[in-house]
């Protein structure tokens, strides 16, 4: 048994209904005992928009290898929205909702549609902020360093 770590957001529609249906569906279909950080709200990360994100961090046990788990994600993402993540130039765009595999343990995987940690978590406050909530000690296996401590490096 593992921990998994998500990371759920949404800047368009209703967002916290958004989210909600996804902690639902997360719940239905992986695990129906979740823990849920605080939300946050932060402008968009790597584009420009007026539309502000709410993320919240999810937290639940799973037998799920990692692609496995991954696929259910895409599968509850694709279900409340099937709207495309990136424009015609391969930027980021707005969306209904966008759910991201952030980290399962301390384990380090790579493969060809994922890799574990969330190889930019460590430069979002937005999946920061909620790790810190829910995973306090856990320990960044590349980095080796704390939700707290990649927190702060952001602000040196």
């Amino acid at each position: 048994m593992h921990t998994a770590y998500i990371n759920i957001g949404s800047n368009l529609g209703d967002r916290h209904g958004n989210i909600a249906a996804a902690v639902a569906a997360v719940k239905e279909r992986i695990n129906p005992s979740v823990r849920l950080s605080d939300p946050v709200e932060s402008p968009p990360w790597g584009y420009e928009s007026s539309n502000p994100y709410i993320n919240i961090g999810v937290a639940f046990q799973t037998v799920l290898p990692p692609e496995e788990l991954l696929a259910a994600l895409l599968d509850v993402q694709k279900s409340i929205s099937d709207m495309p993540h990136r424009n015609g130039q391969g930027g980021y765009t707005d969306r209904i909702i966008d759910i991201d595999l952030i980290a399962v343990d301390e384990i380090v995987y790579t493969s060809s549609t994922l890799t574990l940690p969330h190889p930019r978590m460590h430069l979002r406050p937005f999946v920061l902020i909620p790790m810190l909530q829910l995973a306090p000690r856990w320990s960044h296996p590349r980095l080796n360093l704390t939700p707290a401590q990649l927190l702060a490096s952001l602000t040196e």
